[in-house]
């Protein structure tokens, strides 16, 4: 479900005013108000499929973008809308269902909406949106941003120009200066007509006593939660991109760059400069050295390390393979 602290509903829409120029099956005049993934789309929700594996949907959308081919995967949607791109049509007419809470023109820089517990301190150009919820004993430092909606537990810190929006923070929390949290991921979807930003229509989670370092950025999801787990410690200049699930007691050393919609366990170490592909899952307690490529999945309390990366034994195996090999062909030459 779209979280009405942080988005706006538009409609309702009929799927004809919608898309007007498109083809539609099925009701035209069916009215949404909302977008959802495939799985979980309801009676009032845009969605889109491009089913690989070509499954049946189960789910019973008020409308589904759909390619004509695979128009029998979507049996219990209201109404259809035909397209051969049907992720990149979704972000072209989900603008028109649902658009972003943003800072009301001419607001005064603390949003009278705004709710500030007991012995919160504000440094100086501080702006804060309608709706948000400080907790007591918080400091919010110079010039950073509060977004609508958002909610900042107790007693944490927020450095000097730190960028807060679509997100819930916990208590205890450190966010050093110039950190940007809740951000649009990188999701682009191409057409006809050139590339097109997916929109991102959920949140950040950032649980108690996380640390995160200095211009680190953690994008929110696009339909649920990015989600960085209790006392996790995230260095400076790192990258947590949608739909990641951080895990608790992980460690990530500066520079590391997480790509969307990895899971990383409990209690993980990540060395600085560690890369990880999108979709993998590092297991609780794995270490991956740093400078590593992750493109697999890692299994939990495993070291791993290298470009690309494989469990350290392995590694290390190979690297005295190419160091023999290389000391072999310097002796060939004399």
């Amino acid at each position: 479900m779209i979280d009405p602290r942080f988005y706006e509903a538009l409609g309702p829409v009929t799927v004809r005013a919608l898309s007007p120029s498109g083809e539609i099956g099925g009701d035209a005049e069916h009215k949404l108000t909302g977008a959802a993934p495939a799985d979980r789309a309801g009676p009032n929700d845009l969605c889109y499929y491009e089913g690989k594996k070509a499954a049946v949907l189960d789910s019973a959308p008020g409308a589904c973008i759909i390619t004509p081919a695979q128009a029998h995967l979507a049996p219990k949607a209201a109404a259809l809308i035909f397209s051969e791109r049907p992720r990149s049509l979704f972000a072209r007419l989900v603008p028109a269902l649902l658009r972003p809470r943003s800072f009301a023109s001419n607001a005064p820089a603390v949003h009278p909406s705004a709710k500030l517990e007991d012995g919160v301190r504000l440094g100086a150009g501080v702006v804060i949106g309608a709706d948000a919820q400080i907790g007591a004993g918080a400091e919010i430092g110079p010039n950073s941003v509060i977004g609508p909606g958002v909610t900042i537990g107790r007693r944490t810190r927020i450095g000097a120009r730190v960028s807060i929006a679509f997100a819930l923070v916990g208590d205890d929390v450190s966010i050093l200066a110039g950190a940007v949290i809740g951000e649009q991921g990188f999701g682009v979807a191409g057409d006809a007509s050139g590339p097109v930003d997916v929109p991102h229509l959920g949140r950040v989670i950032i649980q108690d006593r996380v640390t995160i370092g200095a211009n680190s950025t953690v994008d929110r999801a696009v339909f649920d939660d990015t989600i960085i787990g209790e006392g996790t410690k995230i260095d400076n200049l790192c990258h947590i991109a949608h739909n990641c699930i951080i895990g608790r007691g992980v460690l990530i050393a500066a520079f590391g760059g997480i790509s969307g919609s990895t899971v990383i366990g409990d209690h993980a170490t990540l060395g600085g400069r560690v890369g990880i592909g999108d979709h993998r899952t590092i297991g609780a307690g794995a270490t991956l050295a740093g400078g590593a490529a992750v493109f697999q999945d890692v299994p939990p309390g495993e070291v791993w390390s290298g470009y690309p990366a494989r469990p350290l034994r392995k590694w290390l195996r190979e690297a005295a393979w190419l160091s023999r090999r290389a000391a072999g062909g310097r002796e060939e030459g004399k």
